[in-house]
C-alpha cells in the first residue's frame, strides 16, 4: 500500500534510522541553503598567476588575428578548383578547408579568450538581489552605473592594456572575413570582356581540322569557323575563351563589299567576324551566300556581312565585331590584333 492510500492521521511523524534512532521531519526541506563560502582563485592572491592568465588571453586574441589574416590570404591565394587530401576525410576542396579552418580558429580564439579572461581575472564574487519592478528608479539606475564602473575596474580592462589592445585587434579583424566574402557577389570590375585570345600574329586555325588556314582554303560563298592558334579543347578554360574568340570566315568578292573599313580589314575578300551574336551570345551558324547574310538561330537576328555585319533584322543591338586579318610570311592567315570592341551582347562596362 502506498503512502497516498494511508489516511493522513495514520502517517508516522517520525522516521527510524539505520541504528533505530528517530529523526524529526519538522525542518523545512526547501529551506534556502545559502551560498557556499567564497574561495579565492589563485589569480586573486598571486599576481604572477594573474599575469600568466593575462598572457594566455592575449595569446588567444593574437592567434585570432593571425587566423583572420590567414583566412583572407587563403581566399586570395588558393585556387577554387584545388583539391587536397585530408585524412580521414579524403579529397576535399583546399579553399573550403582553409577558409573553414582559419575562420573557425579566429572565432574560437575570441570566445576562448573572453571566457578565460572572465573565469580567471574578472571578479567572481556571487551577489544576490531581490526582484524589483521593471521600471528602474533613479536610485537603481545610479547604482547600476556605479556597479558597472566597479565591474570595469575589477575586470582590469583599463589596467591590463595587453588584453585590451589584443582584444580590440581581434574584434577589428574578424569582420574583414565577411568583407572579403563580398567578392563573390559578382566579378571584379575588370576588362576581361574587352579582350580575347586573338592578338597580332596569331594564325587562324580551322576548328574542324585544327590546321592553320591559307587564303586558298576559303572558297567564295563558303563559311568557315576558326579559333586562335595555341588553343586546345583540353585547356581548362577552353569553353570560356572560345565563347569570346570563336570566329567565322567568309569570302566575298571585293567589289561586293560595301563597307570601306571592312574591305581594308579583309584579305582578298576574306573577312573575319565574331561568331557570337550581339543579342544574347548565341553562336551564329547559318549563312546565305547569295545575300551574304548570317542568321542567329536563337532569335533570328540577321547581319549583313557585306556591309560591316550591321543588323538588318532581329533584336540584336549592334553589328558583329570584325577581326582585322592578313597573311604571314608562310602564307597563312593571321590576326593583326584583337577585336577593337567587346564581342557578344552589350554589357554595362561598354564604353
Amino acid at each position: 500500500m502506498s503512502s497516498q492510500e494511508i489516511p493522513e492521521e495514520n502517517l508516522p511523524s517520525k522516521q527510524e534510522t539505520e541504528h533505530g534512532s528517530v529523526a524529526t521531519t519538522e525542518e523545512n526541506p526547501f529551506a534556502d541553503p545559502g551560498l557556499p563560502p567564497h574561495e579565492h582563485r589563485v589569480q586573486d592572491i598571486d599576481e604572477r598567476a594573474a599575469r600568466r592568465s593575462e598572457r594566455a588571453v592575449a595569446f588567444l586574441f593574437t592567434l585570432s588575428m593571425i587566423a583572420t589574416v590567414g583566412f583572407i590570404a587563403s581566399y586570395v591565394a588558393i585556387p577554387a578548383d584545388k583539391s587536397v587530401f585530408i585524412w580521414p576525410i579524403g579529397h576535399i576542396s583546399g579553399l573550403n578547408f582553409a577558409l573553414g579552418t582559419t575562420l573557425g580558429v579566429a572565432l574560437f580564439c575570441i570566445g576562448a579568450g573572453a571566457v578565460h579572461w572572465a573565469r580567471t581575472l574578472m571578479s567572481d564574487v556571487e551577489m544576490t538581489d531581490e526582484r524589483h519592478p521593471i521600471a528602474a528608479e533613479p536610485e537603481v539606475r545610479a547604482k547600476v552605473m556605479e556597479d558597472f564602473k566597479q565591474g570595469a575596474a575589477e575586470s582590469g580592462f583599463g589596467r591590463r592594456k595587453l588584453i585590451r589592445n589584443t582584444m580590440f585587434g581581434a574584434l577589428a579583424l574578424v569582420p574583414l572575413s565577411g568583407v572579403v566574402l563580398l567578392r563573390d557577389l559578382g566579378p571584379l570590375p575588370e576588362d576581361k570582356l574587352r579582350h580575347t585570345k586573338w592578338a597580332k600574329g596569331k594564325m587562324l586555325v580551322n576548328m574542324n581540322t585544327h590546321e592553320p588556314l591559307r587564303p586558298a582554303d576559303v572558297a567564295v560563298g563558303s563559311l568557315t569557323f576558326a579559333m586562335p592558334e595555341g588553343m586546345s579543347e583540353h585547356d581548362h578554360d577552353f569553353q570560356t575563351q572560345i565563347a569570346k574568340a570563336a570566329l567565322m570566315i567568309v569570302r566575298i568578292q571585293p567589289e561586293n563589299i560595301k563597307d570601306k573599313r571592312e574591305l581594308e580589314w579583309s584579305h582578298e575578300g576574306i573577312v573575319a567576324y565574331s561568331k557570337i551574336c550581339t543579342h544574347v551570345g548565341c553562336p551564329i551558324s547559318l549563312y546565305e551566300q547569295q545575300t551574304h547574310h548570317v542568321l542567329c538561330p536563337c532569335h533570328q537576328s540577321t547581319f549583313d556581312l557585306s556591309d560591316g555585319a550591321r543588323v538588318i533584322f532581329g533584336p540584336a543591338g549592334h553589328a558583329l565585331p570584325q577581326l582585322r586579318i592578313g597573311v604571314n610570311e608562310k602564307g597563312y592567315l593571321e590576326a593583326l590584333g584583337d577585336f577593337d570592341e567587346p564581342v557578344g551582347p552589350a554589357f554595362w562596362e561598354r564604353g
